[in-house]
């Protein structure tokens, strides 16, 4: 799904369960109406994105290179750097009312990186989180070989989450060679694909992240 197009769906669903929690405010509890959660799983064409936080200067080529990739740059509304979404990635997008979970944020995005380290755990790959770092990695702890292989940038308002995730599996890592990934110029991009040796099927990876995601969460996906 082109980006703009999904962030667009994105902001509706946050804003509805915005509006219904604003409701809800003035109603007996008998008659409050319970908030829906969402876990959209997306591959966007080839994109650049931008969080409020981040360094435009990590955008490495101009408008022309960029049409010349086919690629598209937006500045949006979630926390961190710059990062690449493109076909092969998994972007995952929890929007969330947390008050029906936990109101943490903090706890939210260890959830988050836990459900990607589990399910590389079940193939057979020890990824960890880096100190100061939001993100998973594999050899997190030694400079001349870490690399991150899933990265993060979420918005939460009112206790409503949306943004979340971008996973390499079968991503073309040339693409990252455009951008300072996450503002990090010192440490490695890498993918499933490329640490296993061939490529996974997208379908079986995202069976694998909603089982450890709905454990992780005390949730049930339907």
């Amino acid at each position: 799904m082109d980006y703009k197009t999904c962030w667009n769906y994105q902001e509706e669903l946050f804003n509805s369960i915005i509006e219904l929690k604003i409701k809800n405010r003035d109603l007996p509890d008998a008659e409050k109406k319970q908030t829906p959660n969402y876990l959209l799983f997306v591959e966007h064409p080839h994109v650049y994105t931008l969080g409020k936080s981040g360094n435009e200067t990590n955008l490495l080529v101009n408008e022309q290179q960029l049409l010349e990739k086919k690629a598209t740059y937006y500045k949006i509304n979630r926390g961190g750097d710059i990062t690449y979404h493109g076909p092969g990635q998994i972007v995952a997008y929890p929007i969330l009312d947390l008050d029906n979970f936990f109101t943490d944020i903090h706890q939210y995005l260890r959830l988050l990186e836990e459900t990607i380290i589990l399910t590389l755990k079940e193939y057979g790959l020890n990824a960890q989180r880096s100190k100061g770092e939001t993100g998973v990695w594999l050899d997190a702890e030694n400079i001349l070989k870490a690399r991150k292989i899933c990265a993060f940038g979420v918005r939460c308002s009112r206790w409503v989450t949306m943004h979340g995730w971008g996973f390499n599996v079968n991503s073309n890592l040339d693409y990252f060679s455009n951008i300072i990934p996450c503002g990090i110029s010192n440490k490695a991009v890498t993918s499933l694909n490329k640490e296993l040796g061939h490529d996974v099927e997208i379908s079986e990876i995202k069976t694998k992240l909603k089982n450890n995601f709905s454990k992780l969460f005390n949730a049930e996906l339907v």
